[in-house]
């Protein structure tokens, strides 16, 4: 008898269960990680050394992936300003994300990483208040599960 892989599955019922602030807490998560695994891939150098371009490539890929389901979670209608100033921060990320991966570009990397753990650090506090604020944050969004 198979059983698969136990983390998936953990993985698979951790998001099937978590509210909208927690989804987007842990699509944050997921983007740093893989900006991080890529900015790792420099290697304490200007350059990314040849055996780590694709590697490189791939957790850029990924960390855009992210970023677009985050961009498509956001509900423009209902979220008002908020949406739209998020939606314009992903596009930047995005466009700042292709451009450090053509040009191996340490410093723009850095840069969306720290925004991502900024925002990431915000969305885990409104996600955790009882406060009012967190339906204005939360309406931002669209997730359906």
């Amino acid at each position: 008898m198979a059983f698969g892989n136990p983390y998936a599955a953990y993985q698979d019922t951790a998001v099937k269960t978590a509210s909208q602030g927690k989804l987007v807490v842990m699509l944050y998560q997921g983007a740093v990680r893989e900006l991080t695994a890529a900015y790792d891939c420099f290697e304490n150098t200007e350059k990314i050394p040849a055996s780590n371009i694709e590697k490189y490539g791939k957790h850029i890929l990924k960390a855009q992936e992210i970023i677009n389901e985050l961009q498509v979670s956001l509900d423009m209608d209902k979220g008002g300003q908020i949406s739209q100033n998020l939606m314009s921060l992903y596009v930047y990320f995005n466009q700042e994300l292709m451009s450090a991966n053509i040009n191996q570009d340490k410093k723009k990397l850095h840069f969306v990483l720290d925004m991502l753990k900024q925002l990431g650090a915000a969305w885990e506090t409104a996600s955790k208040s009882t406060a009012p604020t967190q339906q204005v944050v939360h309406s931002a969004l669209n997730i359906t599960g």
